[in-house]
């Protein structure tokens, strides 16, 4: 796991040693004649980071950038300060500011969502159940036509939703983050559709079955696609759980380290809210389509798509699009392999899946490439967003 949490480290600190500039010990006695110009450490870290300083809104933001540069509170000690947060207080202090307002005290309450976000995060579920009932009511070309509208409907839906509110990614969007989004895609494609290719590979084709009969249609598994769309709130809900919580423990904290401890908890908190509402919405998913309640598919694609969306909000894009990539990769290795399988001297390609089929059935290659990738997600959000800059610099609006 240590190659993951390499993945978004800060580079080297630019952070100068403040004893040593100013020519004097740590205690505050001159050990030599001080250089010129260097007497104030404090003025000259910052002058490193003067556009941080200018732009910080309050003292919480400029330690955040200072955690991103490597600053720790045992740096802080050589500044004389006992902890980063000291030190930018300080540091806003000193900024000339004309007339402006003091920082902001901590929310006493959570503030409510804004009702745009949270209307848009309903919407891809309602346009998901509006075309599944379309397709139902009609057949033909007329059938095609209403999943083609109620399909590319959805797709917008869904792109609103994660375009405002506590889904919304950084400004700056990640090079590899549309690659994430056609991985992603795939993911929700295979939980649709994946159980029947992957039976049909095992059976030899699209058309046989094991009498060597015709099929019938290709199986669909629409309560899933329904579910996965419906999850959108509360991902969204759980979402801004866990940024409200973080900010208010950024106020409330004197240092890095208590800072850390006191989230460590949230992302588990918040992935484990959503999973309790993913599951309630899998279960009235598959009552109201009169299909079976697959869990297990469900609920670790949902947990990865989750942590991904969640780690990219927050600024660290590189691991999710890493994780993601490999687990579509893997489930579309997995009916490649059976079908590799048919070729002279090749059947044990097709062995591992087989294997995992007959144990789980179709179902169970989503679910095992789905919770390896979402415990690869999980345990880096435990080390990435208990970090003060993560937090800071996604103050979405509420």
């Amino acid at each position: 796991m240590s190659g993951l949490g390499e993945l978004d480290r800060p580079g080297t600190p630019d952070v100068p040693d403040a004893a040593s500039d100013a020519g004097a010990a740590p205690d505050g006695r001159g050990t030599g004649v001080p250089r010129r110009g260097a007497a104030d450490p404090v003025k000259a870290l910052m002058h490193r980071h003067r556009e941080l300083c200018e732009r910080a809104v309050d003292p919480l933001e400029i330690a955040a950038g200072l955690e991103a540069h490597g600053v720790t509170d045992r740096t802080a000690a050589r500044f004389r300060h006992r902890d980063v947060f000291s030190l930018a207080e300080e540091m806003y202090a000193r900024v000339p500011r004309d007339g402006d307002p003091p920082p902001p005290a901590a929310p006493a309450v959570l503030p409510r969502p804004r009702p745009d976000w949270a209307l848009l995060t309903l919407l891809p579920g309602a346009l998901c159940a509006a075309t599944l009932t379309g397709v139902r009511l009609t057949d033909g070309r007329t059938c095609l036509l209403v999943a083609a509208a109620g399909l590319l409907a959805t797709v917008i839906a869904v792109h609103a939703a994660l375009r405002r509110g506590p889904l919304s990614g950084p400004h700056r969007a990640h090079p590899g983050l549309q690659r994430t989004e056609a991985w992603t895609c795939w993911l929700i494609g295979y939980a649709a559709l994946g159980d029947g290719l992957l039976r049909a590979a095992v059976r030899g084709g699209p058309d046989a079955l094991p009498d060597g009969t015709a099929a019938g249609p290709w199986p669909f598994a629409a309560a899933r696609l329904l579910t996965l769309t419906l999850a959108c709130a509360p991902a969204a809900w759980s979402a801004h759980f866990l940024a409200v919580q973080a900010r208010r423990r950024l106020h409330s904290s004197r240092g890095l380290e208590e800072f850390a401890a006191g989230v460590q908890p949230l992302p588990l908190a918040a992935l484990a809210l959503f999973l309790c509402g993913l599951g309630a919405l899998t279960a009235l998913g598959a009552a109201a389509l009169g299909e079976p309640a697959d869990y297990a598919p469900v609920l670790t694609l949902g947990a990865l798509l989750f942590l991904a969306r969640l780690l990219t909000v927050h600024g660290f894009a590189h691991a999710p699009a890493v994780v993601v990539a490999a687990a579509g990769a893997a489930e579309a290795l997995a009916p490649a392999t059976v079908f590799a399988g048919r070729l002279p001297g090749c059947g044990f390609l097709a062995t591992p899946v087989e294997g995992l089929m007959d144990a789980w059935g179709p179902a169970g290659v989503p679910s095992l490439v789905c919770a390896s990738a979402a415990l690869l997600l999980l345990i880096h959000a435990t080390r990435t967003l208990t970090r003060a800059s993560a937090h800071a610099r996604t103050d979405q609006p509420c």
